[in-house]
């Protein structure tokens, strides 16, 4: 994976191999580091808080004696999962002082870089589904994430949360049922994708928004997340008119050259760029060939990962 993770990743390794080898424990932890790093976002919906949460998991893993351990990935996926509900839990109070609506931090993905199939993969349903997996309670989310991303076993689930394999099934069973209700619709092609985001910078460019006002569905909703330190909607945008208003005010103060279309938690979207700096990353939801969602990132401290992707990656 070409990305900030590959780096953190060899950084522990070296860290903790003072003489040049890797102990059993530190092979273990970073053969398995991007698998923990995707439970943790998947759950978390923060790469800051996932990089927190794999450093909590080493520390714990460093004290285990590997002789008792049958399966090292189920132990480490065990820990990064309780570590996970924790703070999970702890971040739930604080997003209810938060200011707007709150949105994953958004991460970079490329298709055409095959190390960045795996965390594609496994953070694409981050953006599109982050208001479902909110109303999750922290163990359905657990056990979804493990169960339909992860594709792990109900008893390996169990022993990560503390539940017994049947209540794992029901649970499951519950969250899934809870989540296809208000999925995605299907599967939409590139040429849906690059007509979308070609209207929205067509629009940018000559200041003409009626080929992207064609493409929004009647109950397209806006989502802004400035966190309270940039401006942005403080509640969802819904409607094609009221969107399409919003969408006016904010494209007559960018051009065409500074925005760039990227794959964000492999969602389309495009990154605003201003005085060099990634002011907005915003994700768009496609269905039957309408945009039905906007998700923009504003909050500078959700941004910037993305900056040092961006300028890893330029």
């Amino acid at each position: 994976m070409t990305s900030e993770h590959s780096e953190r990743t060899e950084d522990t390794a070296g860290q903790l191999a003072g003489d040049g080898r890797a102990d059993p424990a530190t092979e273990a932890f970073v053969a398995h580091r991007n698998l923990l790093f995707t439970v943790a976002y998947e759950m978390l919906g923060s790469a800051a808080d996932a990089e927190d949460v794999l450093q909590e998991t080493w520390l714990r893993w460093a004290g285990v004696d590997l002789g008792t351990v049958r399966d090292q990935r189920a132990y480490l996926v065990r820990i990064t999962t309780r570590q996970a509900l924790s703070r999970l839990r702890t971040l739930g109070r604080r997003k209810e002082s938060y200011v707007g609506p709150w949105l994953p931090e958004p991460l970079l993905t490329a298709p055409d870089v095959a190390e960045d199939v795996e965390l594609a993969d496994s953070v694409s349903m981050a953006m599109l589904l982050v208001l479902v997996l909110e109303t999750l309670t922290p163990t359905e989310r657990a056990v979804f994430v493990l169960r339909e991303v992860f594709d792990l076993g109900y008893d390996e689930i169990a022993e990560a949360v503390d539940k017994s394999p049947a209540a794992v099934r029901q649970i499951a069973h519950r969250a899934r049922a809870h989540v296809a209700a208000r999925r995605p619709r299907g599967v939409v092609s590139p040429t849906e994708t690059q007509g979308a985001l070609d209207a929205f910078r067509r629009a940018a460019e000559t200041g003409d928004l009626q080929s992207l006002l064609d493409i929004l569905a009647p109950d397209v909703v806006f989502l802004g997340d400035g966190g309270g330190v940039k401006q942005a909607v403080l509640r969802p945008v819904v409607g094609a008119d009221k969107v399409g208003r919003l969408l006016a005010a904010g494209l007559g103060r960018i051009t065409a050259s500074s925005l760039r279309p990227a794959q964000v938690n492999a969602c389309p979207a495009l990154i605003l760029r201003l005085d060099g700096a990634v002011d907005t990353v915003m994700a768009v939801r496609i269905d039957d060939g309408l945009i039905t969602g906007f998700y923009a990132v504003r909050n500078p401290e959700k941004l910037s990962h993305m900056q040092r992707e961006t300028a890893l990656r330029r």
